[in-house]
């Protein structure tokens, strides 16, 4: 069975979805964030996994659900960070992020038996999901990150591996990704809080 991964950061003001600033103040980009992260750790538990393991920049709280084991980030880049977390796994994992709250747990569950890698593009360029049957550190570390080639040089590293592609979702950067990705799960903590912060009755 898979090993889930899902990397994130305690949703702090100023530390946490600085591009939803403006409109939200840091204070309700920081609760934006927890509500994603929230419905991301839901999704997980909910999902079938050997493990659930949160890789966190930060100290857990009350948004975190039980089940899960809890590791530090490394320090160094975003390449440095995903390619630790799959050097702490001893079999097939996947790992997302904490910016896609419409994820299911249909989405995550994978099966390895007839290819070696999956992966999930971003709709701005990047990848929201990276699974592999053996989680070889080396196939992330160097790969540059957060910009718009990120899910294509991600991609090539994967050209000598029998890779299922998951469908493209978009991450939460900024306002206008906000109400698209609240309007694709209008049922989650997201896009209550996303509501609340507009103002709009539910």
């Amino acid at each position: 069975m898979t090993t889930l991964l899902v990397i994130a950061k305690e949703p702090r003001p100023g530390r946490v979805k600085t591009r939803l600033t403006p409109p939200f103040t840091p204070g309700e980009a920081a609760a934006l964030a927890e509500a994603s992260l929230a419905d991301t750790l839901d999704v997980v538990a909910r999902t079938p996994a050997r493990r659930r393991v949160l890789v966190l920049e930060g100290a857990p709280g009350p948004w975190l659900p039980p089940g899960f084991e809890v590791v530090r980030q490394c320090a160094g880049g975003l390449d440095e960070r995903l390619a630790a977390a799959f050097a702490g796994c001893d079999g097939p994992a996947l790992l997302i992020g904490m910016d896609t709250p419409q994820v299911t747990p249909e989405l995550l569950t994978v099966d390895f038996a007839d290819c070696e890698a999956y992966f999930g593009p971003a709709e701005d360029g990047g990848f929201w999901a990276l699974g592999l049957a053996e989680p070889d550190p080396s196939r992330l570390r160097g790969v540059p990150m957060s910009t718009p080639r990120t899910g294509a040089a991600q991609r090539a590293r994967l050209s000598d591996l029998r890779v299922r592609d998951l469908p493209p979702l978009r991450d939460v950067d900024t306002a206008s990704d906000a109400a698209l990705v609240a309007r694709a799960a209008p049922h989650g903590r997201f896009a209550a809080e996303l509501a609340r912060l507009a103002g709009v009755p539910r």
